[in-house]
């Protein structure tokens, strides 16, 4: 017996929710296997896609709508996110524990902020 399993995130998911949701996902499309170094070379290609959208929507002038595809900085931010969450699952991060971890650190440091 096939059992289905549906991909559902909770109306105002946290980020262990997401997490987790990227787990099932991988389970569900196959992808769960992949290496590690895979998927950060895929996570390099969705940063290089959402450089992309960002120079197309700030009107770059050398951005060559022609040769490429259409892409919009949601979808590309979306696509990084699920790849960060696909890493953090590999290596066995709570991406919240980590996040909360960092910031109490970086709020020991003192920050100014660099001129142009």
């Amino acid at each position: 017996m096939n059992k289905t399993i549906k991909l559902v995130l909770p109306k105002s998911p946290t980020l262990q929710d997401y997490q987790g949701y990227v787990k099932l996902m991988e389970e569900i499309r196959g992808f769960s296997d992949q290496p590690l170094l895979y998927n950060c070379l895929l996570l390099g290609e969705e940063v290089g896609e959402l450089f992309k959208a960002i120079r197309k929507e700030q009107k770059d002038m050398s951005y060559d709508n022609k040769k490429s595809k259409s892409h919009m900085i949601s979808e590309e931010l979306a696509d990084v996110m699920m790849f960060v969450f696909a890493i953090a699952n590999k290596c066995n991060i709570d991406l919240e524990e980590a996040f909360r971890e960092k910031e109490e650190e970086n709020k020991k440091r003192s920050w100014t902020k660099k001129e142009n």
